[in-house]
């Protein structure tokens, strides 16, 4: 049987470069009033947000709201998008600020559940019989154990791909500490892995 070899990393930056590439154009699109340039630009940058909100919120009930909340503040402000830097990057910086004024929300407004037995709830909730669902499991656990800084350092790098030089400015921060904090993290996670 005959596989494919999987793509080198310079493979995988050129296509994570065109990619930013043409959600980038989309969003200028986008701003010059396009509409399908609109959806195009959602399209493309969806998933991403989803992934990002998903590590960096707690509550995983919240994570299509605040993705929501995300493309509605980016679309409002779409009119000031220069084109500085990539829209993903412009994009996920929007949404770690949805994500920390959610949490804002939350914690001036607690919601409370009724139910005697709110564990076995959530428990029954959880989607079962997923292929590399106890291997999600597995990683969420690890990347728990990480400070927050760390792991929103290496959720941005490691597994949505961006740049060093775009994950600070996402995080707002420079890129050195960025590189020292994914450092860091793979140490950590190394060690609770061996």
């Amino acid at each position: 049987m005959i596989t494919s070899a999987p793509p080198a990393p310079a493979e995988l930056r050129t296509q994570r470069e065109s990619a930013d590439a043409s959600a980038t154009a989309w969003a200028l699109a986008a701003r010059a009033g396009d509409a399908e340039a609109v959806d195009h630009f959602v399209r493309a940058l969806h998933h991403d947000v989803l992934r990002y909100v998903s590590y960096l919120c707690a509550d995983p009930q919240a994570v299509d709201d605040l993705a929501q909340d995300t493309f509605l503040r980016a679309l409002g402000s779409l009119h000031r998008f220069e084109g500085r830097s990539s829209a993903r990057a412009w994009l996920l910086s929007i949404a770690r600020r949805a994500v920390i004024d959610g949490f804002r929300h939350a914690a001036a407004r607690p919601r409370r559940y009724d139910g005697s037995d709110w564990q076995a709830a959530a428990e029954r909730a959880q989607p079962r019989g997923v292929p590399g669902f106890d291997d999600g499991i597995v990683l969420l656990d690890l990347l728990a154990t990480l400070p927050d800084d760390r792991r929103e350092a290496f959720v941005l790098t490691q597994m949505l791909g961006l740049s060093y030089e775009e994950a600070a400015l996402v995080s707002g921060c420079p890129v050195g500490t960025v590189r020292s904090r994914v450092a860091r993290a793979r140490a950590v996670l190394v060690e609770l892995v061996v």
